[in-house]
């Protein structure tokens, strides 16, 4: 069993994700006394102390509250400031100063992807590494040639087991039902294949804009920012086959084959969408051609997924903000009744809601009370309460800790994924333009069109 970090280095302690996400997380494993060490904050700013604690205590009471005064007391007694140049060996000098006594470290990079190479060089100088671990945000690289340059970067100073790629989706409690569901229930795999499945949309809207984040919008975009990552996960938790063990190197060994066995995208088999206004938006350009929208038609080469198509899409200011999965079977072979084979409608599918609740619902025809053989579509439906589940976060940062790699990416999947969509980074359709509120453009449903219509997670919304 791997050793516990005795020590996490926050890199990145005054920006917005700790302020929204990590800060919360790590009160949580406080409170659970599963974070009992010290966390060196570092970030440029030159701030005191007192500054960082006001700025924690309001993260932690916008987030839900200060529900118990003596964590929080711990949290900020562990809590110390380093401030400095990611790009200055002083830095790294402070920073070790600060770990004195401390054997094996956990270094956190919530920061501009742009500083990871710098940051993972200067612990590597500074002799941080040793027994040490570093835990890297998304996105991790920009395209292939750039993830493998990291992946290069890393491995000069970590070894692969010491190197944990975050993905904050794979921490989601329904992304992790994904996986269960499929392999502890007998029924799925008779059906889960070619044979009956017709197609499987992946949809994750939000129904709000890039707010303050235009300048890292401008630099990554929709293609870059969810689909290559947080749908991609999900397309692969649907689509690998079973794994061998129990272990997780056994889920991620069947994941990266399925990265590996994506088709390359084509520019006809996407299409990229801008909402009205995003080029008026802070720090964006004003003839920008970011995509705020982007659906894609994916193709898996494997026996069980050929000829099956998988459509996802992802935007901002939709219609809903929601995350859903369909998967739709096929049509009865034979045509016994007239409406067992609904021209407008949808055959059988399963649906997975992942937010901005959990659930479950397998949709079938039942027949209508009356003479006439005529049904109509009805929906099993599974709500999975929540309250109470770790955040994506909290789990994450606990797992890291103690060195549980399950639910972090590994080096060849995350060089798969890029190598999927390399191919249209930077040769693609122009962004259409599309109004607030809306499903994106018009020609995202001509995508579809040749397999069916997209499906509504608005339409679920009450259920």
């Amino acid at each position: 069993m791997a050793a516990k970090s005795d020590a996490l280095v926050l890199f990145g302690v005054t920006g917005d994700l700790a302020h929204k996400m990590i800060f919360p997380a790590l009160y949580a494993l406080t409170k659970k006394g599963a974070l009992d060490m010290p966390v060196i904050g570092v970030a440029f700013p030159k701030w005191s102390p007192e500054r960082l604690h006001r700025r924690v205590t309001d993260s932690i009471e916008k987030a839900g509250g200060v529900d118990d005064r003596r964590a929080l007391k711990q949290f900020l007694s562990r809590l110390q400031y380093v401030s400095g140049d990611y790009k200055d060996p002083a830095t790294f000098a402070a920073i070790k100063a600060a770990l004195r006594g401390v054997k094996r470290p956990a270094h956190y990079l919530a920061i501009p992807p742009s500083l990871f190479e710098t940051t993972i060089e200067g612990l590597g100088a500074a002799g941080l590494a040793t027994h040490a671990r570093v835990i890297v945000e998304k996105p991790f690289g920009r395209d292939l040639a750039s993830a493998r340059e990291l992946n290069r970067a890393a491995h000069k100073v970590f070894p692969e087991d010491s190197i944990f790629r975050i993905d904050h989706y794979l921490g989601k409690e329904a992304i992790m039902n994904i996986l269960y569901f499929r392999f502890a229930n007998s029924f799925p795999e008779p059906i889960w294949n070619r044979d009956h499945v017709a197609s499987v949309q992946v949809t994750m809207a939000e129904d709000f804009g890039v707010g303050k984040r235009g300048a890292f919008y401008e630099t990554a975009g929709c293609l870059r920012d969810v689909i290559e990552n947080h749908l991609f996960q999900v397309v692969a938790l649907l689509a690998m086959e079973p794994p061998t063990g129990q272990h997780f190197h056994a889920v991620h060994e069947e994941k990266a084959r399925i990265f590996k066995a994506m088709r390359p995208l084509k520019p006809a088999e996407m299409v990229r969408g801008q909402y009205d206004g995003y080029r008026k938006e802070p720090d964006v350009a004003r003839n920008s051609d970011v995509e705020t929208y982007c659906a894609v038609r994916l193709l898996i080469d494997s026996w069980r997924w050929e000829g099956v198509p998988w459509y996802l899409r992802s935007g901002k200011y939709l219609a809903t903000t929601a995350t859903e999965v369909l998967v739709e079977l096929k049509a009865p072979p034979q045509k016994l009744f007239d409406d067992s084979q609904p021209r407008h409608g949808r055959t059988n599918y399963l649906r997975f809601r992942i937010s901005p609740s959990s659930a479950l619902a397998l949709a079938a025809r039942v027949k209508v009370p009356g003479e006439e053989y005529t049904g109509e579509q009805k929906e099993l439906f599974l709500c999975e309460e929540l309250a109470g589940a770790e955040t994506p976060y909290e789990r994450l940062l606990g797992d890291a800790m103690v060195g549980n790699t399950a639910l972090f990416s590994r080096e060849d999947a995350v060089e798969a994924a890029w190598a999927v969509v390399d191919p249209v980074l930077e040769k693609h359709p122009r962004v259409r333009p599309y109004k607030r509120g809306s499903w994106g453009p018009k020609a995202a449903d001509a995508l579809i069109a040749p397999d069916g219509f997209w499906h509504d997670p608005a339409a679920e919304a009450g259920k």
